[in-house]
């Protein structure tokens, strides 16, 4: 889905709250990527919208975001709000017919994701969705490697994650991430959708996936701890372990191939490995400073009809597919 007017003119882009994620990882990227312009943003509380429009030199902000939403100066619509309302705005945008990207996961459920691919599709308008890690450069060496043949025919891949328990967490503070209402399974619906979208991406679409889920500390409504396996549709199998209340931080992948293995993390800026006949190749690949740099640019060069993007509503609501089964929510 290519948007026909904008090849040879600017992008004007609003931000739909303005919180955390859009400080540093994501708001800068849409003000640097060259053909886009941040000319909105919203936030309800005034102040709050006021203090980050003039501190990264944005001209307009809104408390409403009907308004945002529907100022004809503004082409697209990046919406950086908490997954509960990703399907009410992204509704609201695909009626006014612009272009949007939305945060990742697209939804809290498979259901409510069909729903907003469904209406973007439907209109033939542009739906991205910031699963940006499809688009960095360490994993696209790692893609590399696996179009290469570096370790054979994959055969297996296996994700461990665990953290510690918050603070926040251990005092019971509110978090939307830990809200049942919002997040079905808490940290696993924020964090491992970013690696399954990962592995879909690497490996190809997922027929089949279960797992067991459980609330072990009591700390919130949500769970807490995930254990899964499911099967690629190329016959790759692949299991993972998902617990928020371990001693220590982990975040270990690894494919297994018929001629050797690479191994990386999710999360951490630490080296890709490949380990293969011909020895041990360990590269560290930074990533850049804006982290959904990559994902804002090629978000460019589908809307110039250069390439296409590769995450978007049909992608993000497979992944959405892949959550809920794991979690027995259909």
């Amino acid at each position: 889905m290519i948007n026909k007017n904008t090849n040879n003119e600017i992008i004007r882009w609003g931000i739909l709250g303005c919180g955390s994620v859009t400080e540093k990882k994501s708001g800068p990227a849409y003000q640097k990527t060259e053909g886009f312009e941040v000319v909105a943003v919203m936030r309800r509380d005034s102040d709050k919208a006021a203090d980050y429009a003039t501190r990264h030199g944005i001209s307009k902000y809104y408390t409403d975001a009907d308004a945002l939403i529907n100022d004809p100066e503004i082409d697209a619509i990046y919406i950086a709000t908490p997954p509960d309302t990703h399907k009410y705005y992204g509704l609201k945008v695909a009626e006014a017919g612009k272009i949007c990207c939305i945060e990742k996961p697209l939804a809290p459920s498979y259901q409510d994701c069909m729903a907003i691919y469904e209406a973007f599709y439907e209109k033939d308008l542009p739906l991205f969705v910031a699963y940006y890690r499809r688009s960095l450069p360490r994993f696209k060496q790692i893609e590399a490697w696996l179009d290469d043949n570096k370790i054979g025919e994959v055969r297996h891949i296996s994700w461990h994650l665990s953290k510690p328990a918050t603070p926040q967490d251990l005092e019971k503070t509110y978090n939307w991430r830990t809200d049942v209402t919002i997040a079905t399974a808490g940290y696993f619906d924020d964090l491992a959708s970013h690696g399954l979208d990962l592995f879909v991406h690497l490996l190809g679409d997922v027929k089949e996936a279960k797992g067991i889920s459980l609330n072990q500390q009591g700390l919130y409504s949500s769970k807490d701890a995930v254990t899964a396996c499911w099967q690629h549709e190329s016959g790759i199998t692949g299991t993972g372990s998902w617990n928020f209340g371990c001693s220590t931080r982990e975040d270990a992948v690894e494919i297994f191939g018929s001629k050797g293995k690479i191994t990386f993390s999710v999360f951490n800026e630490e080296p890709v490995v490949l380990s293969n006949e011909q020895g041990r190749t360990t590269l560290f690949i930074e990533n850049p400073e804006n982290i959904q740099l990559c994902h804002v640019e090629q978000i460019r060069e589908q809307l110039l009809g250069n390439s296409i993007h590769p995450s978007n509503g049909c992608s993000a609501t497979h992944t959405a597919w892949i959550m809920d089964k794991i979690v027995e929510n259909i």
